[in-house]
């Protein structure tokens, strides 16, 4: 490995938006996320699926009319 090329590893503070602090390891001393493991909506259990505007059922409705008029393949 070629000396003097590779940047210095260090401890660093992370800070997210919700307040939450904790360190680890990265190239900068400070980082700021907007997203944390205390605050994420996966890791707090608040997740929901949210079906925006009804894609599911929209799909479902357009499969279903073009299917009717086939006959199954044989």
């Amino acid at each position: 490995m070629k000396a003097n090329i590779h940047p210095n590893y260090g401890e660093a503070s992370v800070t997210c938006s919700c307040g939450n602090t904790f360190t680890t390891e990265s190239t900068k001393p400070t980082l700021r996320v907007e997203l944390c493991n205390e605050c994420h909506p996966f890791f707090t259990g608040k997740q929901k699926l949210v079906d925006t505007g009804g894609r599911v059922e929209r799909f479902q409705r357009r499969y279903a009319q073009k299917t009717k008029g086939r006959a199954p393949k044989a």
